[in-house]
């Protein structure tokens, strides 16, 4: 009796194991086939990297004896993920297999001649239509490739260089929808000028050759708001926050603000008066206006409004 039981038991648990294994092969299936269909829509969402035919040409004659690179299908990719048998084909927005540094140097150059090549007018405007696609929900999150990631190894060639503020809301190359590479970004508290900052935008300037500079505030800045204290509560400060409030308050026109009575309004004109304060200052710089006078740089102030994403733009 026991030795018949035992077997109903054995084949009772034998096809719990057979329906078991029928089941893990059913949500692997599913799940391969959901993961193979998301990468499939991911990349005929974004483009990635595919070089022109140019520029393959120019890859054979930087590295002649590496043979061509060919792509990779959404499919082949990821079964070769879970087979781990080879292939030779690759979705555009995957990098590219086995790229050397001879390829990633040659396309930084290609990329740093087509910057090159782009007036202040141009960059601003992309910088301009970056945060168009930030604030209306539509921004790309440009995030570059490994095969980019090591081209900017071998040098930078930011366009656009900005002063903002190193409040946490306001992160610089988000609300303008741009990626590795494409800006240069000084922060500090009050986007105010001091020996550092000065100096990091004169290195963007003549060693960077960046088209656009920007000094950029935004709506809300909470060391604005303090250098508004009297003198009295400054002096309570730290030294050094003493001091850089004190010179904020220095290019506020206290004697206009005061007579405004909307918080919203104060806020905004007063973050607008040191964002022009730290302009001016930058036009005192001759190096700076040489470039200016020569159609070579724009520096232009902006205002970052926190709650809507929309950056203004103005005294250029």
């Amino acid at each position: 009796m026991a030795l018949v039981t035992g077997a109903a038991i054995g084949a009772v648990a034998m096809s719990g194991i057979a329906l078991g294994t029928a089941c893990s092969a059913q949500v692997l299936a599913a799940f391969t086939q959901t993961k193979m269909e998301a990468i499939a829509a991911q990349a005929s969402q974004r483009a990635a990297f595919s070089p022109p035919e140019a520029y393959q040409q120019q890859q054979q004659q930087a590295c002649p004896q590496a043979p061509p690179r060919r792509p990779m299908t959404a499919e082949s990719s990821f079964v070769r993920k879970i087979s781990g048998e080879p292939d030779n084909e690759t979705i555009r927005s995957m990098a590219w297999e086995g790229f050397s540094m001879e390829e990633a140097k040659a396309h930084a150059d290609a990329e740093h001649s087509r910057a090159a090549a782009r007036t202040p007018s141009e960059v601003l405007a992309e910088l301009q239509r970056g945060n168009a696609r930030f604030w209306t929900g539509s921004a790309t999150r440009p995030e570059a490739s490994a095969f980019e990631r090591r081209a900017l190894i071998s040098k930078q060639f930011p366009c656009v260089a900005i002063l903002g503020c190193s409040d946490s809301r306001v992160p610089t190359e988000i609300i303008f929808d741009q990626g590795l590479g494409d800006i240069f970004v000084v922060r500090v508290a009050g986007n105010a000028l001091d020996t550092v900052t000065t100096a990091s935008l004169q290195y963007a300037a003549h060693h960077l050759q960046v088209k656009v500079l920007v000094v950029l505030g935004h709506e809300l800045c909470g060391a604005v708001k303090a250098a508004q204290s009297p003198a009295e509560a400054l002096a309570k400060e730290p030294r050094q926050l003493h001091e850089a409030l004190t010179a904020i308050k220095n290019g506020l026109d206290q004697s206009r603000l005061v007579h405004l009575q909307d918080s919203r309004a104060l806020d905004r004109e007063a973050v607008t008066t040191n964002v022009k304060h730290q302009v001016e200052e930058l036009t005192r710089d001759k190096g700076l206006m040489n470039k200016v006078r020569s159609g070579d740089l724009l520096i232009v102030g902006a205002f970052y409004e926190i709650s809507s994403g929309i950056v203004d733009f103005f005294h250029e």
